[in-house]
């Protein structure tokens, strides 16, 4: 029998996918990540070895995850068409690295994930593995198989008695992680249609929200989180104890309409409590601290960036020669930021640096003005002189 590395997250899919490849020959050896998703990763092993797979492998990535994926995509100011914080994309090719070593370990031949083939996902697990093992044969069973329907795979799981927590009355497709959860499929499919409050679990509803604002302070140092509210966490920690503050409050929810790499527009919830703090606190402490040349040079170069994450291009040279990049700017990106969260909104309300750009005597308009207002009249003529005729 050919020994396959199979993704496995325990969902339907890959659930569904441990029988189906062993029906078709394969010695299947299930990999879960564990990135912060918060499962019972016991059960789950349970599940993967009844419904047929050889042998398990379950690893705590978390910390690689925050350190190495997460936290330079922050520094980069990353987000997908202005929205997507990339949760699930930084994910991916951490989870298909560790895949790779693992089918080396084993002497497996091929590797194979639970993606479908209107998805980004399958580009992302597929396009780090041929970047780092191209001679691995992929297989993806969601993509060749004869269902049709998530509702045929469920029929098929209780068929041969595999354990799923899908239903046909939830038919969720969820993916979550320590820094964010998605969530698409069921209603979710008509863009005219309110989400449903039973779908958010890392946020509660804004009108729920507590009426009072909380206040918090974030210390960064060359662009990474160090401190929230004078308190020294891991990044593991710090990203928790965000999501649970930012939570409580309402923040971190977004909708959106996006662009997928295959070419199909795709309706897709998010929560991402502590990205959306994190990213708006680090670009208020950008604003303050980096020249204007570079800020809005930056800019174009992050959106590039989040492309490369969203396209599962994350081990290309370019991802690595722009993280040389940011890592640069970020020097003095050192400073603390103060937040106010509000029923669903993160509003910055303080910021300072030993590297701040900001001068007072400049900006002001008051008795302690130090602008010379004569330059104003030359610079002006100069700066129109190009487009005189």
């Amino acid at each position: 029998m050919k020994k396959i590395i199979l993704a496995y997250s325990g969902g339907l899919d890959t659930s569904c996918a441990i029988k189906w490849l062993k029906d078709k020959g394969y010695d299947v050896v299930a990999f879960i990540a564990d990135v912060g998703q918060q499962d019972d990763f016991k059960k789950i092993e349970k599940r993967a070895l009844k419904t047929g797979a050889s042998k398990v492998y379950v690893l705590d990535l978390k910390k690689e995850f925050v350190v190495d994926y997460v936290f330079p995509a922050l520094r980069a100011s990353a987000v997908y068409e202005k929205k997507y914080l990339l949760a699930t994309a930084l994910s991916r090719p951490l989870i298909a690295k560790h895949q790779v070593k693992i089918a080396r370990k084993e002497k497996a031949k091929a590797i194979a994930h639970g993606c479908t083939g209107k998805g980004n996902d399958q580009v992302r697990f597929e396009a780090t593995v041929s970047l780092l093992a191209p001679k691995l044969e992929q297989i993806a069973p969601v993509r060749i198989w004869e269902f049709n329907t998530r509702e045929e795979e469920i029929e098929y799981a209780k068929k041969y008695n595999i354990p799923v927590d899908v239903t046909k009355k939830s038919p969720y497709s969820i993916d979550k992680n320590l820094y964010g959860r998605s969530i698409e499929c069921g209603v979710l499919e008509d863009p005219w249609h309110e989400p449903p409050e039973e779908i958010y679990q890392m946020t509660v509803s804004p009108e729920d929200a507590p009426a009072k604002p909380a206040y918090i302070e974030i210390d960064f140092t060359h662009g990474l989180p160090k401190l929230v509210n004078g308190k020294k966490y891991s990044p593991v920690d710090l990203i928790c104890m965000l999501n649970r503050i930012g939570g409580q409050n309402g923040v971190g929810r977004v909708d959106m309409v996006e662009n997928r790499l295959v070419g199909i527009k795709s309706r897709e919830i998010y929560e991402n409590p502590a990205g959306t703090i994190l990213h708006i606190a680090h670009e208020a402490l950008e604003d303050l601290v980096l020249d204007r040349e570079t800020l809005h040079y930056k800019q174009a170069l992050s959106m590039k960036y989040a492309e490369l994450v969203y396209y599962g291009l994350w081990e290309t040279p370019l991802r690595c020669q722009l993280d040389a990049y940011f890592s640069e700017v970020q020097k003095e990106v050192t400073g603390t930021v103060r937040l106010k969260l509000y029923k669903g909104n993160c509003i910055v309300v303080g910021r300072k640096s030993p590297y701040s750009r900001y001068k007072e005597e400049m900006a002001t308009y008051g008795d302690k003005d130090a602008f010379d207002h004569k330059m104003a009249e030359g610079f002006i003529r100069l700066w129109t002189m190009p487009f005189q005729k």
